[in-house]
């Protein structure tokens, strides 16, 4: 799946990436999966955009699981963003300083 800029800005990104999550069949999103489990790096960086668009935690720790220092990266953005103090806290105890340090920051 080819990246089109329409120079919109970050609101006009949110829209591609929102249409690319509805318009993505689960056909193509197993075929993703795949490419991902893989190594494609590619890959991987898109299910990691999917994964956030839809606030999916079991996904982004799928990704994070198997190494990928940016799907562990969002899933802590994403656990401050809703405020998951139980998710947070395990990143923590896995040695995530990041989520160590928003932790302490919500917990204060």
């Amino acid at each position: 799946m080819s990246h089109i800029d329409l120079g919109g800005g970050p609101e006009e990104s949110g829209r591609i990436i929102s249409w690319k999550v509805n318009a993505m069949s689960e056909s193509e999103l197993s075929a993703l999966r795949e490419r991902a489990a893989r190594g494609d790096n590619d890959a991987i960086g898109e299910l990691i955009e999917l994964a956030a668009e839809r606030e999916d935690f079991d996904e982004l720790r799928h990704l994070a699981d198997g190494g990928s220092k940016d799907a562990e990266d969002q899933l802590v953005e994403l656990a401050a963003e809703k405020e998951d103090l139980a998710e947070l806290r395990r990143l923590a105890s896995a040695g995530n300083t990041d989520a160590a340090e928003v932790l302490a920051e919500l917990t204060e």
